[in-house]
């Protein structure tokens, strides 16, 4: 089935999938880190989906900017489910990206718990964004996620990029400038984005995009 949305070079897109019947698809601290090893160094249109550890397979070079099929601006992974906020630099590109660290995650995680079957509970879902005010509002939610959800507060809670946008860290994972160059300084955004928690826990919609 064709999907809906079309997605456009230099266009940002909400991106979110979860386990088949809501099931757990992190487990340990180890597949968390896994799938963020995926979301780095996947990110090129080499050929790379593997069972074994992504550094024991020799794949070790994060792709230069100009090879990176996505710019990733924000994330957040839960237990049984993911946040991304995807720029598309290349033609296809978040597709062929969701392809390979889904299907390369979806091996890992078959292979080391012994699951059969399906991972993911159908194609990932997909929302454009629109407008600068709908991407600052979705940063805040995919960066928050965790306490949007009521299981761990945002500051503490390793598996999401929040804290590359508030704190001073050396190794970066996301293209956060599109949104934190709007803001004075670090401090300033983290009042942003932990002011929309309570709202967005109510409606968890924005700006009319329905973001559960």
């Amino acid at each position: 089935m064709r999907r809906k949305i079309e997605f456009a070079i230099g266009e940002h897109y909400h991106i979110r999938n979860r386990g088949v019947e809501k099931r757990t698809i992190f487990t340990k601290d180890k597949d968390f880190l896994r799938f963020l090893e995926s979301i780095i160094y996947f990110n090129t249109e080499k050929p790379s989906w593997i069972v074994k550890d992504v550094r024991e397979s020799g794949i070790n070079a994060i792709p230069k900017p100009e090879e990176r099929l996505v710019d990733v601006i924000a994330y957040c992974l839960n237990s049984n489910h993911f946040h991304l906020i995807l720029k598309e630099n290349k033609k296809n590109g978040i597709a062929t990206f969701m392809k390979k660290i889904s299907t390369g995650y979806a091996m890992y995680f078959n292979k080391k718990y012994n699951h059969s079957g399906v991972l993911f509970q159908g194609r990932f879902k997909a929302v454009h964004i629109g407008s600068n005010e709908q991407l600052l509002h979705a940063s805040a939610y995919v960066n928050c996620n965790c306490e949007i959800h009521n299981f761990a507060k945002s500051e503490n809670y390793q598996w999401t990029s929040f804290l590359e946008y508030i704190k001073n860290i050396d190794e970066s994972l996301c293209q956060k400038e599109v949104v934190l160059d709007q803001f004075k300084n670090k401090e300033e955004y983290r009042k942003y984005a932990l002011n929309q928690i309570a709202r967005m826990q109510e409606i968890k919609e924005i700006d009319g995009t329905n973001f559960e």
